[in-house]
């Protein structure tokens, strides 16, 4: 796809066509702005289409995140029927297989965070979400938290789904293979133009040494790679929802700032010590051809080696027969998805200038925060 504008000056120009920057153009859109986007690629091929497409709201971490979540899963809500994109299920369950665990979803329901949802007997969540495997080697699983508020899309499509739509129904400008050279704001050089904007959102996710480098620097930020998977179950499997368990709530910090996260955290340690090595934690998604998205790992540094480990698929794998009632399946693909991530925060919001933003999705929560994110940053400029 490549919509031009007639003119080459614009009231914003968003600098990459990921869920950030698609989440800054739909907003900018909607407050009547004339919107162009540069990707240097010929579609989006990064973070956004290499993740599960889990608009996750529960277990954010409290404030800011949770918040933006809360809202981007509403404007998700709106979005997706326009874009003619599918909300391929709703909801979370999440099994508690040790007495710990079960403490932390305990502080959990205590918390404004966790309204609407509830904590099941195994029995009752057996009886709604027969997937779910109850009775692993642990013996019967504790409690099962059920959210309502997530949502999940197909993120391969969706984002390409979302980008079109923009271009058809808001008027948004694409200029795919294009390589931001310069942003000088009301200047971005590009390979091919030099365009002009009032206003210029830099949307890069990984790209750490490139446009604004020298604003990106003092942060911190690193990559982060994980390892996922696709996977095809028996014909008629369905999922109830997302999936995770209990490793989720030393990883997710809505969950894992509890206090009794430290003692599972302890126990973890001991009992899954290999796992949380390559920073494992269980999620499974299913599309709509009845296939499922796993994973996910976590590896950090200053860059990632594109070669993966097929050890760290075995653990991933192992974990989802642990979580679900699945005889049988096989791994249909593997990627390797790779986001910049902050040892202080979610998100990084930097104006170089009054008329330039910053903005990185510095862990992995693009999909669900982004549409909240970039409200909050036409909100304050």
């Amino acid at each position: 796809m490549q919509a031009q504008h007639s003119s080459p000056h614009y009231d914003l120009v968003v600098v990459g066509a990921g869920i950030v920057g698609l989440a800054h153009a739909y907003t900018a859109a909607r407050r009547g702005l004339s919107v162009c986007v540069i990707d240097k690629d010929a579609a989006c091929v990064g973070a956004s289409i290499r993740n599960f497409g889990f608009v996750t709201v529960t277990g954010q971490g409290a404030g800011d995140t949770w918040r933006r979540a809360r809202r981007s899963r509403e404007v998700w809500g709106e979005v997706a029927p326009q874009a003619g994109i599918d909300i391929v299920h709703q909801g979370l369950w999440l099994a508690a297989q040790r007495p710990q665990a079960l403490r932390v979803l305990e502080e959990f329901m205590a918390t404004e965070m966790a309204e609407g949802c509830e904590l099941l007997p195994p029995q009752e969540a057996a009886r709604r979400a027969p997937a779910l495997r109850l009775d692993g080697e642990r013996g019967p699983a504790q409690a099962v938290l059920h959210s309502p508020h997530e949502a999940r899309v197909e993120s391969r499509t969706a984002i390409a789904q979302l980008a079109r739509w923009l271009a058809e129904a808001h008027g948004v400008a694409f200029r795919f293979g294009e390589q931001v050279l310069e942003v000088a704001t009301p200047r971005v050089r590009t390979a091919r133009a030099t365009l002009h904007a009032e206003r210029v959102a830099v949307c890069t996710n990984a790209e750490l040494g490139g446009l604004l480098a020298e604003r990106i620097a003092p942060h911190g930020l690193r990559l982060c790679q994980l390892h996922m998977l696709r996977v095809q179950p028996p014909e008629g499997f369905r999922l109830p929802g997302s999936v995770m368990g209990d490793l989720s709530l030393v990883r997710y910090l809505g969950y894992s700032r509890l206090p009794a996260a430290q003692a599972l955290r302890a126990q973890l340690d001991e009992e899954e010590a290999e796992s949380l090595a390559h920073g494992i934690h269980l999620i499974v998604v299913q599309s709509a051809d009845g296939s499922l998205v796993v994973g996910d790992s976590h590896h950090y540094g200053p860059v990632v080696e594109p070669f993966a480990d097929t050890r760290v698929d075995e653990l991933i794998l192992h974990h989802l027969q642990q979580a679900l009632h699945l005889p049988a399946f096989h791994v249909t693909q593997r990627w390797l998805g790779t986001y910049p991530s902050s040892p202080v925060t979610d998100c990084l919001i930097d104006a170089p200038d009054d008329a330039t933003r910053l903005v990185l999705v510095t862990s992995g929560t693009g999909a669900s925060t982004a549409f909240g994110i970039a409200e909050e940053v036409f909100a304050s400029w």
